[in-house]
């Protein structure tokens, strides 16, 4: 029990939290963040792997915040890897960070999601958490864009 009897507040384990879940906490918490650094700015990129038929088969995701590009996902379906296709998306990626004006692109990868692809690219490990999943490595890397 909290001093003074009642608890101002109360949790509770919300077992399948909803949108409106998110949006209360994120707002929040984007208000109480954007007092010291200004609204986050959050845009979304998506640039798309077409097949022939036009379907989208892979690509990269990822959002613009605090002036970082944000690489959420990168996917070459097997049968195309080795083209240089996950290379040509990442630079396109870098292209709309620049045109962005971000500072850097980031991105969080598993040992057996090609880490050593993104060193290649001029990524730097900057944070290695064990056991995620358990057995594995995940890695945090970063590459700061010039100012050219």
């Amino acid at each position: 029990m909290i001093h003074g009897g009642r608890p101002p507040a109360s949790i509770t384990h919300a077992a399948a939290p909803s949108e409106a879940d998110f949006t209360a906490i994120f707002q929040a918490l984007e208000a109480e963040t954007a007092r010291t650094t200004g609204p986050s700015q959050i845009e979304p990129l998506a640039i798309l792997l077409h097949d022939p038929a036009g379907q989208v088969v892979g690509g990269l995701w990822g959002r613009v915040v605090y002036a970082w590009l944000v690489v959420e996902m990168l996917f070459v379906p097997e049968a195309l890897r080795g083209r240089g296709l996950g290379g040509a998306l990442m630079r396109e990626a870098e292209t709309a960070a620049r045109a962005r004006s971000c500072v850097g692109l980031q991105l969080t990868r598993l040992d057996f999601q090609a880490p050593a692809f993104y060193e290649r690219l001029g990524f730097e490990t900057f944070g290695v958490l064990d056991d995620v999943p358990p057995g594995h490595r995940c890695f945090h890397m970063k590459k700061r864009l010039s100012a050219s």
